[in-house]
């Protein structure tokens, strides 16, 4: 499993890093728009839009895995933070990221 999270981490290392290289560069040549018709202005936009969604995206997605590891580090991988129980296996090679037993995660969606 930490093998799978450390190659995770390198992976949305680079892609944070491409993201944010294109989200530079959008800003870079969106220069101040003269010229521009609305049509021009709304793609410029919601190009930016998505680049800044992707790097959110990633860095969220980095977040919990270095989170993961570290809660493997110290002994409590595999244990829901909410209620202490388990988390099931096939949740957790689902999704290795998991912080919440099953039960726990539903309740919080619910909310």
């Amino acid at each position: 499993m930490r093998a799978e999270l450390q190659s995770d981490i390198e992976l949305l290392r680079r892609e944070l890093a491409n993201a944010e290289s294109d989200l530079v560069h959008l800003m870079r040549d969106s220069g101040d728009g003269a010229g521009d018709d609305q049509a021009d202005a709304g793609a410029k936009t919601y190009e930016r839009e998505q680049e800044i969604s992707l790097a959110n995206n990633a860095r969220e997605m980095l977040e919990q895995t270095e989170h993961a590891l570290e809660r493997l580090d110290n002994g409590t991988y595999g244990i829901c933070e909410s209620c202490g129980s388990p988390i099931g296996k096939l949740r957790l090679q689902a999704a290795p990221r998991a912080t919440l037993c099953l039960p726990c995660k539903i309740k919080q969606e619910r909310r």
